[in-house]
């Protein structure tokens, strides 16, 4: 340990780390020089590649439309849900039957017309059409039945609703 400690005190290990110093030095310059050949050569390349125009720019700018068209299509999914959940309480369902509401009148000008979500809410109308008057009833109805008294008319029309699988029918007796 003391002989490493006696080289380390004399002038020859000076020398040794000056020239170290110096071959470091001249090596890092080599490296600088290298890396800005290669640099230049890289930045010929991708001119040459993009037909005179800088490829690495016009990938940057690919890059960055992408991840706008990637935001929005976020976005447009994001609307898209919010519009679905919103669907299901929208009329969806309709169920209608035409009938004659007295015998003197003719034509079915009397109309039973059921609304109904996605959940089978929504509401039947019963419009009575007779020579001096018409009148029109509503009444609610959910998960596909009402609280009130309905008419044979007015239950086929909400059956005709439930059962319509999103499609609109229309029934004549």
């Amino acid at each position: 340990m003391a002989s490493i400690m006696d080289f380390l005190k004399t002038d020859n290990f000076l020398v040794v780390m000056s020239v170290l110093v110096i071959l470091l030095i001249i090596g890092f310059i080599i490296m600088i020089i290298k890396l800005s050949s290669i640099n230049k050569k890289y930045k010929t390349f991708m001119k040459k590649l993009g037909n005179g125009e800088n490829i690495e720019e016009d990938l940057e700018n690919y890059i960055y439309r992408v991840e706008r068209v990637e935001k929005e299509n976020n976005q447009i999914r994001n609307l898209i849900d919010s519009l679905d959940s919103n669907m299901e309480n929208c009329i969806q369902k309709i169920g209608m039957v035409r009938y004659n509401a007295f015998k003197d009148t003719g034509s079915n000008l009397s109309f039973a017309l059921a609304l109904l979500d996605e959940h089978n809410n929504g509401v039947v109308f019963n419009g009575i059409y007779s020579r001096e008057m018409s009148n029109i009833y509503a009444k609610p109805v959910e998960k596909g039945q009402s609280k009130y008294t309905v008419s044979e008319e007015e239950k086929e029309a909400i059956q005709m609703a439930v059962d319509s699988k999103e499609m609109y029918k229309v029934k004549e007796k």
